[in-house]
């Protein structure tokens, strides 16, 4: 891993649980860590429930807007963080992988995604443990 870890997190659609995850991360981890999201089929906008669930704990995903997965973007990182599209991300030697199974947020309401956003924010606590142990 490189001075300054990266980490890509891919969701189909690029519109919920990834743009929410690397919220989480750049939210939590500041500029520490290297930060990335795609979709393998992006969406038109980041789903506004999504948007509205993060903007509840302070983050602003207003701004963003989905990204079509690329090759250099899975080689540029070194951990990628699928959520329900594995299959389709490139695989290269010497990458962290990990599938996050998480509801999908596209068409819920806010009471459904209040949870799998405190999911999301969960298990990127638990990654930037890993990525930046604490030093003794």
């Amino acid at each position: 891993m490189s001075e300054k870890p990266s980490v890509l997190f891919v969701c189909v659609h690029n519109a919920g649980r990834s743009q929410m995850a690397a919220g989480w991360l750049t939210h939590l981890a500041g500029d520490t860590v290297e930060v990335r999201s795609a979709g393998s089929m992006p969406a038109e906008q980041v789903n506004p429930v999504a948007v509205a669930a993060m903007a509840e704990v302070g983050i602003d995903l207003a701004a963003q807007s989905p990204k079509i997965l690329t090759v250099e973007a899975v080689e540029a990182s070194d951990v990628v963080i699928t959520m329900g599209c594995g299959d389709v991300c490139p695989v290269f030697p010497g990458k962290r992988y990990e599938d996050w199974k998480l509801d999908d947020p596209a068409g819920q309401d806010i009471d459904a995604v209040r949870p799998i956003r405190d999911e999301i924010r969960a298990r990127v606590e638990k990654l930037l443990g890993e990525l930046s142990p604490a030093t003794p």
